[in-house]
């Protein structure tokens, strides 16, 4: 009896090894797919890769794009003010309000509003899995950074959720803007201006219907 025991938490063991190490090959191979996807701007194969998370956050965004005020925009954290703003900006009225959350996240990555800069010089190192949900330390020039990408396992695939690194991108654009000692509004105004080589005027606060 205690011999058949011993066996069946050996094979216990090894089996939730084995799922584990097939699970960080995944979780690394669910990054790789979604950077190829962003450096080949193929938006259909990149929304593939990632979670409810990321794609209820760009439909909320677009749903602000059409329906915010002036108000409401303005009083919205730095990253998705920008997101708005640039969706006003830079994609025809009609075209934004044919879209939902995946048909925008698709948009972003073909038309490069998703630079490929973002991932371009970013690995996925360390890996630490809980269940379905499993985070990575991101290597940038392989270097090891104090971020994590995370990822949830939905339908049984792990897909990466891009908003968990939201947080650090809202420090770092916070910390640009005091360096070059402009508001908030004037830093993302004259970012689009250089963009698309014409300066927002003031629909952009309006909005879409």
């Amino acid at each position: 009896m205690r011999t058949l025991l011993i066996f069946a938490l050996t094979l216990l063991i090894i089996s939730c090894n084995n799922q584990t190490k097939d699970d960080q090959i995944d979780v690394k191979e669910c990054f790789e797919g979604y950077k190829s996807s962003i450096l080949a701007s193929k938006g259909d194969e990149a929304v593939k890769w990632v979670d409810k998370n990321t794609l209820n956050y760009y439909d909320k965004m677009l749903k602000l794009s059409i329906s915010g005020d002036s108000a409401t925009v303005n009083n919205l954290g730095i990253l998705d003010k920008l997101t708005v703003l640039t969706v006003r900006h830079r994609i025809p009225k009609e075209e934004v309000l044919k879209m939902d959350g995946n048909s925008f996240f698709i948009y972003a990555i073909n038309s490069g509003m998703v630079g490929k800069n973002s991932v371009m010089t970013i690995e996925i190192g360390d890996i630490e899995i809980s269940g379905d949900f499993a985070k990575g330390q991101i290597l940038a020039n392989g270097q090891k950074a104090s971020l994590y990408f995370q990822f949830n396992k939905e339908n049984n695939k792990w897909k990466i959720d891009i908003t968990s690194i939201f947080s650090a991108s809202i420090v770092g654009l916070k910390q640009v803007i005091k360096n070059n000692g402009l508001t908030e509004n004037d830093f993302i105004l004259n970012g689009l201006e250089g963009l698309t080589g014409r300066r927002p005027d003031l629909s952009i606060w309006r909005p879409l219907k």
